[in-house]
């Protein structure tokens, strides 16, 4: 009998706060593209910002908290593992413990705007699609979005769903 083949969803950041945006889209990618998990990746520091507010600790037990009810999503820390906070090698890592399953990247509006910057970026397709949801004022079919003129429109999947305005930038914003 063959090993069925499973639809892996990850959503890395800093989750500094985590918050219901993250569940939402979270929900919607299960649903829509029929993931059998998610993993929710937490690391210590995005290399493209400033230090996180709250601690690493903080942040895992606040997205174990906020996904305590949902039976397919798991927060997972692999910085200690990997070596590393790259995308690439965390893509790698999860891929060659799950060799046959598809691996799905969730990406908000406004990282694909600055996913040209982040390291091995064009290699990342080669093991994950790349699953867009829209952010406000942001644009995913903008001239200026760098990486869509090197993607291939096979390497995305545009999510479609309501439009949460909703971050983690805004919520520090009133702590």
């Amino acid at each position: 009998m063959k090993k069925k083949f499973k639809k892996i969803g990850i959503l890395g950041g800093t989750f500094d706060p985590p918050h219901k945006g993250h569940l939402y889209i979270s929900k919607i990618a299960l649903k829509k593209i029929k993931l059998d998990n998610l993993i929710w990746v937490v690391t210590k520091k995005n290399p493209l910002k400033k230090k996180p507010y709250l601690s690493l600790k903080a942040r895992i037990n606040l997205s174990k908290k906020l996904t305590k009810k949902e039976k397919k999503i798991h927060v997972k820390f692999y910085e200690n593992k990997i070596k590393s906070v790259n995308t690439l090698k965390l893509l790698k890592y999860i891929k060659n413990r799950n060799q046959n399953a598809a691996l799905f990247f969730l990406l908000g509006a406004d990282n694909l705007i600055k996913f040209h910057k982040w390291k091995n970026w064009e290699k990342i397709p080669n093991f994950a699609k790349l699953v867009i949801f829209r952010r406000k004022n942001f644009s995913t079919t903008s001239n200026k979005v760098i990486a869509l003129k090197k993607l291939k429109k096979t390497d995305l999947i545009h999510i479609k769903s309501k439009l949460i305005n909703i971050s983690s930038s805004l919520i520090r914003k009133f702590w």
